[in-house]
């Protein structure tokens, strides 16, 4: 079945139908990922994004339950060059093209995805829609102008009650933390049991005083999707917690923590997604490659109105990649550690949030 990728801009793209059919309206980012395109799909953070895949062969290795990051596909959109014809793993369970179909997620393939990526750096992330029906097609554009983007992303993807996990791969749990679950991946929420920490999960609109009840060691902000500016309640849930326990954010969590201190975020023209970006540790000189998934930036100019100091920086653009408190226990990076997909190099965050928990712990009992 024939399908085609419309772009606010007029552009149409043909290729064919892959997944589910019909029609999907979404913002339309890259990932430069080579691996890692289940992880992609099932990455909360992607909610109301249609994905196109940089590399040009996706789905060799067939889907399976031990890679999802959540419980279901979470992207609008699935876009390739080629999809696979024979996967072939020993842990596959079913193929890309049947997980898209039973998920509802429209994807096309045999478009030229090198050409759509320069388009998305010249112009920005565009809107965009991926249909299987083909009559009508120069229709689309005046109607992607009028489509808007959908603003409660992240109460889409937040957990709707709070779970507890256990911490595993210790003798013995170390710290209690809770999760503000702004969109959680699976492999962040693993890295942090294999720690030693005990995690309660909560909701995204949790208040304050909630939170304090459940007596943590530290309070973790996660990834999650959209505009941290519009994630109102998660701003003044931080803003309360300040100086009452140690606290690490991560991608949108970053973003929120600089909210909540007064500083300020912007729109990237087409963000960082993919498990290739390069980000210098300022106080050790220390450079690792980071797997990131995000549209939205801190403003460096507008930290000096904050207590918060930029500890990390992109080495392709030079963006905020990471921020400390200057009295607090409190600090946040861009990128996501627990690298799911990508490198693993910057695990040693969890220890550092280990660390301060520890001493606040033992200043709390002195």
């Amino acid at each position: 079945m024939k399908a085609a990728l419309i772009l606010e801009t007029g552009k149409i793209l043909l290729g064919e139908s892959f997944g589910a059919t019909g029609e999907a309206f979404g913002e339309v980012v890259f990932n430069t990922g080579m691996t890692g395109y289940q992880e992609v799909l099932t990455d909360p953070s992607y909610a109301g994004q249609m994905v196109c895949m940089t590399y040009p062969l996706i789905g060799n290795y067939g889907i399976n339950k031990v890679d999802d990051q959540s419980d279901k596909p979470q992207v609008q959109g699935f876009i390739v060059k080629e999809s696979a014809r024979n996967p072939s793993h020993w842990q596959m369970e079913k193929n890309l093209s049947r997980t898209l179909a039973q998920s509802g997620v429209v994807g096309i393939k045999g478009i030229d995805t090198r050409a759509l990526t320069r388009i998305i750096r010249e112009h920005g992330v565009l809107r965009g829609v991926i249909t299987t029906e083909a009559e009508g097609l120069n229709e689309w554009a005046p109607r992607l102008k009028t489509w808007s983007v959908p603003t409660d992303v992240v109460a889409k993807v937040s957990t709707p009650k709070q779970y507890t996990l256990p911490a595993v791969g210790t003798e013995k749990e170390l710290f209690h933390v809770v999760v503000m679950d702004f969109g959680i991946k699976k492999n962040i929420l693993q890295a942090m049991q294999e720690n030693g920490f005990r995690l309660t999960v909560v909701p995204h609109t949790t208040p304050t005083e909630q939170i304090l009840n459940l007596q943590p060691d530290g309070v973790f902000l996660s990834n999650g999707p959209g505009d941290p500016k519009e994630v109102i309640t998660g701003i003044e849930t931080i803003q309360g917690l300040m100086g009452k326990r140690p606290i690490f954010g991560i991608c949108l969590g970053h973003q929120l923590l600089s909210l909540a201190l007064g500083g300020d975020t912007y729109k990237m023209k087409f963000g960082h997604r993919g498990g290739n970006q390069p980000v210098q540790d300022l106080e050790s000189k220390r450079v690792t490659i980071t797997s990131q998934n995000h549209g939205y930036a801190i403003s460096e100019e507008s930290l000096g109105q904050t207590p918060l100091y930029v500890t990390h920086r992109n080495l392709n653009d030079q963006s905020v990649e990471g921020v400390k408190h200057r009295d607090l226990p409190v600090f946040s990076v861009q990128y996501h550690p627990e690298a799911g997909p990508g490198p693993s190099e910057s695990l040693y965050l969890f220890d550092e949030f280990a660390r301060l928990m520890q001493e606040w712990r033992a200043g709390y009992a002195s």
